[in-house]
């Protein structure tokens, strides 16, 4: 699994003109699934992503996690973090998971996030979405479970 982490002061999502999911400070989370990716990436990628000490103590130093602010998540659905860009211009996505095995793991970490978090909101799984955020910092993380 792969995600890219904004740290935000507020980040929503938008589908047709109508708000699906907002948060206000916390995380934006982007979500991609890929073909090989398990249940038990979905816990490894929660648990890192949950801990991570990203937001400032009271002398500015990035040393708390989500739980320590009271942070919110959103989870936004993103396979063209498999996008492979290495001939041609034109991305290929053959190593993003199925939609079906994609929208169950995504599912599936978005209510592990819910175990933790008491307000976690999503996009809508295969939707074309407006996604937009005040990026915190700005602070972004790209993490990969195959990294770990």
């Amino acid at each position: 699994m792969r995600a890219v982490i904004q740290r935000v002061s507020h980040a929503q999502v938008d589908i047709d003109g109508i708000t699906v999911g907002a948060i206000g400070k916390g995380l934006l989370v982007l979500l991609g699934v890929g073909r090989h990716d398990t249940e038990e990436q979905v816990e490894q990628l929660w648990s890192k992503i949950s801990r991570l000490r990203i937001f400032e103590d009271a002398q500015g130093k990035t040393n708390l996690a989500l739980a320590a602010v009271e942070g919110e998540v959103l989870v936004v659905s993103q396979f063209t973090l498999y996008a492979d860009c290495k001939r041609g211009n034109r991305p290929s996505f053959t190593d993003a998971g199925s939609p079906e095995a994609a929208n169950h793991l995504y599912e599936r970490f978005v209510a592990r996030a819910r175990q933790d978090v008491s307000r976690v909101e999503t996009g809508r799984f295969g939707a074309y979405m407006d996604v937009s955020l005040s990026n915190d910092g700005p602070f972004t993380l790209a993490l990969d479970t195959d990294l770990f």
